[in-house]
């Protein structure tokens, strides 16, 4: 049974410019001038000041003094207007000029060409080609020979042995460079290294660790090894230097040389003018757009002829919606502008002490809601603007969001910020005895008594996050 009912409810959607808006304003500064430069192709209504001119406009493709205007120059795609010809539309102090780079061979090409200098021939060489294949960029080949072998036997037609795919590892894939690569393992690699040195003492004492208690080395448990091989702890001392001098991943040596540097635009630059900090949004973030005069002209015009035919309409029509568009762009350029400016504004307000200092310990606790109810936006918002927007300062760039940090209470019952807490565990860790490391437990019985009482779970949290193992493994001796 079909029953008709009214109901009242109330929803907020979004506008499709309201969502523009908050994708502009989440842009770092490549983005957005990449869409910058797409509205400006893809709306002849829009203008950058910069490359027109003020009061230019483009007058050689829409002559003004014309009476009679060809409404087929606007509804066809046959027009080519002078901007979208242009090679790079921004100012030229705006321009982004990139640099080239040199691309070098890759990883197992070089490879490939110094295995090209041994005599081998036949199946022989086809299957050593087959394994430098397998080695990844790090320098390993981890896939197991007995898959190897029977991916040779169905891709090549080769039928091998595993005692034949380990002789060329060992005879010839292994004697490569960098030394190292074709390693299956991490102590084969190591073990690579060592017998590629200079044979001294302690080269050979720490090759016998490596092929006999690896795993105790792994683990640092000195003791064992002392005892296992009856040497002075002088002479482990030399040995362990010597592996720790070993390249872990060899491949990485190579693998770097064809990787182009990316670059980090940064969105504000901060500076210390006579004391006072100064923020300033960079210039590209602020693009000097207007909506085409002669557009507005020919609508007007349109609109005042007393006669109007079914294709004058259509134009006025076309004409009325790439002005709307190009003006509604320009708003949302200058509201963008705004947001980042106040976002970075209160940012810098409350994070002062550091940006005058550069001591990460005078970074205060702030969290995305502080920022939001300074400057009266919403917490999504500032997020957006923190999350994928970079600052300069005096000391190095770095991302807004890293200025965001959680609060505890000190035993004097001050709020202090996380990266406070973690700049004082990081100055914990470097002072400690590193023949007998701190626990996480003692590391927290420390933080206790300078004043910051924290659990043994947020140590080991925090130590995580700054990438120090636990104490067995920061053991030397």
């Amino acid at each position: 049974m079909l029953k008709q009912s009214l109901s009242q409810r109330l929803q907020q959607k979004l506008s499709p410019q309201q969502i523009q808006l908050m994708k502009l304003i989440q842009f770092p500064t490549l983005l957005f001038e990449q869409r910058v430069k797409q509205e400006l192709e893809e709306n002849p209504a829009l203008e950058d000041v910069g490359l027109a001119g003020k009061g230019e406009g483009n007058a050689d493709d829409y002559p003004e003094d014309s009476d009679e205007i060809d409404l087929s120059d606007y509804l066809t795609d046959d027009d080519m207007p002078d901007y979208r010809l242009r090679s790079n539309n921004y100012r030229s102090e705006s321009e982004d000029k990139t640099l080239p780079f040199a691309s070098d061979t890759s990883f197992t090409q070089c490879l490939l060409s110094q295995l090209h200098t041994f005599t081998l021939g036949g199946a022989d060489l086809k299957v050593a080609e087959y394994l430098i294949g397998c080695v990844d960029e790090d320098g390993y080949i981890r896939r197991e020979l007995a898959a190897i072998i029977d991916d040779l036997a169905f891709n090549l037609g080769i039928h091998t042995t595993e005692e034949k795919l380990v002789f060329l590892l060992k005879n010839f894939i292994q004697k490569l460079d960098p030394v190292g690569v074709g390693a299956r393992n991490l102590q084969e690699c190591l073990v690579i290294q060592l017998k590629n040195k200079k044979q001294r003492p302690q080269v050979e004492l720490a090759r016998q660790i490596l092929e006999m208690q690896f795993d105790a080395f792994v683990k640092k448990h000195y003791k064992k090894i002392l005892h296992r091989f009856g040497v002075s702890e002088g002479a482990l001392r030399k040995a362990v230097v010597e592996i720790e001098r070993l390249t872990p991943k060899p491949g990485k040596s190579h693998s770097g040389n064809d990787k182009t540097v990316e670059h980090i635009t940064p969105d504000f630059i901060i500076q210390i003018t006579n004391g006072a900090l100064e923020l300033k949004l960079n210039g590209r973030n602020a693009p000097d757009l207007r909506v085409s005069d002669t557009y507005a002209e020919m609508l007007n015009a349109y609109r005042d002829a007393k006669k109007k035919s079914a294709e004058q309409k259509k134009a006025v029509f076309f004409v009325k919606q790439k002005l709307d568009a190009a003006r509604w762009f320009v708003d949302a350029v200058k509201q963008r502008q705004h947001t980042l400016y106040a976002t970075m504004s209160a940012i810098v307000e409350i994070q002062s002490a550091y940006f005058l200092t550069g001591d990460e310990r005078k970074i205060n606790p702030m969290i995305l809601k502080d920022v939001a109810e300074k400057i009266g936006l919403d917490i999504s918002t500032v997020s957006r603007v923190a999350n994928s927007k970079y600052v300069s300062t005096p000391y190095g760039t770095f991302l807004v969001k890293d200025f965001f940090s959680e609060s505890m209470t000190n035993a004097e019952g001050e709020e202090v910020s996380t990266r406070e807490i973690k700049k004082i565990l990081e100055a914990t860790l470097a002072a400690e005895d590193k023949k007998a490391p701190l626990t996480d437990s003692a590391l927290a019985a420390a933080l206790t008594q300078k004043g910051y009482p924290i659990a043994r779970r947020t140590i080991a949290k925090y130590r995580e996050q700054l990438h120090v193992p636990v104490a067995r493994l920061r053991k030397k001796l």
